[in-house]
C-alpha cells in the first residue's frame, strides 16, 4: 500500500494526516498547543513549540497506523498563513516569537502605508489590501524592534519565512529555504502577476531581497527530509496554504468553482483560473495552488466570526453547554422570527471592511426567546458567507466570468445540517458537503502525491471527490431577498457611527 502524510499545522494545533492512495483517511493525531499574548492585539507562538508539536503528532500517526515510513510515497504540507517567523540561518535560532496571522501590533505601519497613498500599488502587485492581517509589516517590525537584527539581515544571516517554510527548513535540517506560491500570495510582499518577489514592495519596507524564500508551485521538489527526523528521506512534493489547499482537496480546480471553509471564520475561495481578476466587491485575489509554471488564481472573502460565534453563546451567554447543542437549540424554533444577529466582535471582515462595526442583536419582541437568538446566531454565519458568494458573482458579472454554481463546503461548522439548508436557501445554488471533509490536509496530500507520482492528474483528482450530501435551496428568491435585505439592514445599524 502507498500512502500520503499531509502535515496540517494551524493556528491552534499541530496535525498529522495519513491518506491512501484512494485520498482516505487512514490515521489521524493531532497536538493543540499554546497561543501567547504579549499585549492587546498582539498574538504570538513559540516556533520550537510548533515544530516539536508537529513532529509529535507525526510520531503518533506513524504509531497508531503501523505504517512505516519507507512505505510513505510524499509528505505535503498545508499551514496557517500569514504567521511570520524569522531565524538565523547559522544556527537555525529564532530572533523572536512568530506574530501570528491575527496580531494587530503593525497597523500604525498600514496606517502610514495609506496615508503614503500606498494602497493602489500593493493592490496592483498582489491583489490584497494593506492590512496587517498579512507578513510584510509583521516582518518590518521584527527587523525595526529586533535588537541587532537589522545588522544581521544586512550581512545575509537571516530568514523569513511563513511556518511552511519554517518546517521545510527543520525538516530537510537546514538544506532548503523555500516556499509555495500560495503562502507567497499572502506576504505582502510577491507580484502574483510576475511571480516574483516584487523590488518595489521589499524596499517600501526596507526588507533584504536575501531574507526571501525560493518560491516554486505548490506541487514541486521542496526537498527531502532528514532521515534522521524521520526515520527514512520522504520527498516533500506538495505545500500550500490552508484555505487554497481545502479550495484544492475540494477539487476545485476549474474557473467559477467554489469553496466555503467553516471554522472560527469563514474563508470562501472561488477559483478565477488563469485570470487575476482585480474585485470591485471588496475581495481580495490571490494565488490559487498551482502544479507547474503557469498561474492559477482564486478570489478570496474572509469572514472573522464564523464559528466562533457558537463559542460565545457558550462561553459567553453560557445558553448551551457544548457547540454540538446549539442545532437542537436552534431547531426548537422555525425561524428566528424577525432576530438578526450580527456578530461584529472585532469589526467586520470582507465585504464590509469595517474594523469599527460592533456586534448588534436586532428584532427583539417580548416573545423572543434564547432559541431565536440561537437560530439567529447560525443564520450569521450563513448570512455572511452568502454575501461573500454575492460579491463574487457581481465580479464575476463585470468581466463577463462564470458565476458560481455551487459550493462545496467544509470545516467544523459544516456537519451542522440547519446552518447548511438555510445556506442553501440563501444562495439558490446547491451547498454540497464531501464525505471526507479533511479537506485542508487533502489538498496537501494531494498535491505531493501529483508530484511523486500517485496521482495522475486533476482529472483523477475529481473522480476520488465523493459528496455526502447536497443541499437544495427552498425558499424562493423573493424570500431569499427579503432575507438578506434584512440583514444588510442590520449590517448598516452595526456600522453606523
Amino acid at each position: 500500500m502507498t500512502y500520503l502524510l499531509a502535515i496540517d499545522q494551524g493556528t491552534s494545533s499541530s496535525r498529522s494526516i495519513l491518506f491512501d492512495s484512494r485520498g482516505q483517511v487512514v490515521e489521524l493525531a493531532q497536538q493543540e498547543f499554546p497561543q501567547i499574548y504579549p499585549k492587546a492585539g498582539w498574538v504570538e507562538h513559540d516556533p520550537q513549540v510548533i515544530w516539536d508539536s508537529q513532529m509529535a503528532t507525526f510520531t503518533d500517526v506513524m504509531t497508531k497506523s503501523g505504517v512505516h515510513p519507507r512505505d510513505i510515497a510524499a509528505l505535503g504540507i498545508t499551514n496557517q498563513r500569514e504567521t511570520t517567523i524569522v531565524w538565523d540561518r547559522r544556527d537555525g535560532r529564532v530572533i523572536y516569537n512568530a506574530i501570528v496571522w491575527q496580531d494587530r501590533r503593525a497597523e500604525p505601519t498600514c496606517a502610514q502605508l495609506r496615508e503614503d497613498g500606498r494602497e493602489d500599488m500593493v493592490q496592483a502587485a498582489t491583489g490584497l489590501r494593506i492590512d496587517a492581517y498579512f507578513s510584510a509589516t509583521k516582518l518590518h517590525w521584527l527587523l525595526e524592534n529586533v535588537s541587532g537584527a537589522r545588522a544581521l539581515a544586512a550581512q545575509g544571516h537571516l530568514a523569513f519565512g511563513t511556518v511552511d517554510s519554517w518546517l521545510i527548513w527543520k525538516l530537510t535540517n537546514g538544506k532548503r529555504h523555500v516556499t509555495d506560491v500560495t503562502n507567497a500570495a499572502r506576504t505582502m510582499l510577491f507580484n502574483i502577476h510576475s511571480q516574483q518577489w516584487d523590488s518595489d514592495l521589499l524596499a517600501m519596507l526596507d526588507i533584504p531581497r536575501a531574507m526571501m524564500p525560493e518560491v516554486l508551485p505548490s506541487s514541486a521538489d521542496f526537498g527531502m527530509t532528514d532521515a534522521a527526523i524521520t526515520g527514512v528521506a520522504i520527498p516533500i512534493g506538495g505545500v500550500a496554504g490552508d484555505q487554497q489547499s481545502a479550495l484544492f482537496g475540494q477539487a476545485c480546480f476549474s474557473a467559477g468553482q467554489a469553496k466555503n471553509t467553516y471554522g472560527t471564520g469563514c474563508f470562501m475561495l472561488a477559483h478565477t483560473g488563469a485570470t487575476a481578476p482585480a474585485s470591485e466587491n471588496g475581495l481580495i485575489t490571490t494565488a490559487a495552488a498551482q502544479i507547474a509554471q503557469q498561474p492559477q488564481y482564486a478570489v478570496e472573502g474572509s469572514v472573522f466570526i464564523g464559528g466562533s460565534v457558537v463559542q460565545w453563546l457558550r462561553d459567553g451567554l453560557q445558553a448551551i453547554k457544548s457547540s454540538g447543542d446549539v442545532e437542537d437549540l436552534a431547531a426548537q424554533v422555525p425561524d428566528a422570527d424577525g432576530v438578526v444577529m450580527v456578530p461584529a466582535f472585532t469589526g467586520l471582515g470582507a465585504p464590509y471592511w469595517d474594523a469599527h462595526a460592533r456586534g448588534t442583536i436586532t428584532g427583539l419582541t417580548r416573545g423572543t426567546t434564547m432559541a431565536h437568538i440561537a437560530r439567529a446566531a447560525l443564520e450569521s454565519i450563513a448570512f455572511q458567507s452568502a454575501a461573500l458568494l454575492q460579491a463574487m458573482n457581481r465580479d464575476a458579472r463585470a468581466v463577463g466570468a462564470q458565476k458560481v454554481s455551487e459550493l462545496r463546503v467544509d470545516g467544523g461548522a459544516c456537519v451542522n445540517d440547519l446552518l447548511m439548508q438555510f445556506q442553501a436557501d440563501l444562495l439558490g445554488i446547491a451547498v454540497i458537503r464531501p464525505k471526507v471533509t479533511e479537506t485542508t490536509a487533502l489538498g496537501a496530500a494531494y498535491l505531493a502525491g501529483l508530484h511523486s507520482g500517485v496521482f495522475a492528474d486533476h482529472t483523477e483528482l475529481s473522480a476520488l471527490w465523493q459528496a455526502e450530501r447536497r443541499f437544495e435551496p427552498a425558499f424562493s428568491r423573493e424570500q431569499a431577498q427579503a432575507r438578506m435585505d434584512a440583514w444588510d439592514h442590520a449590517v448598516r445599524q452595526a456600522t453606523a457611527s
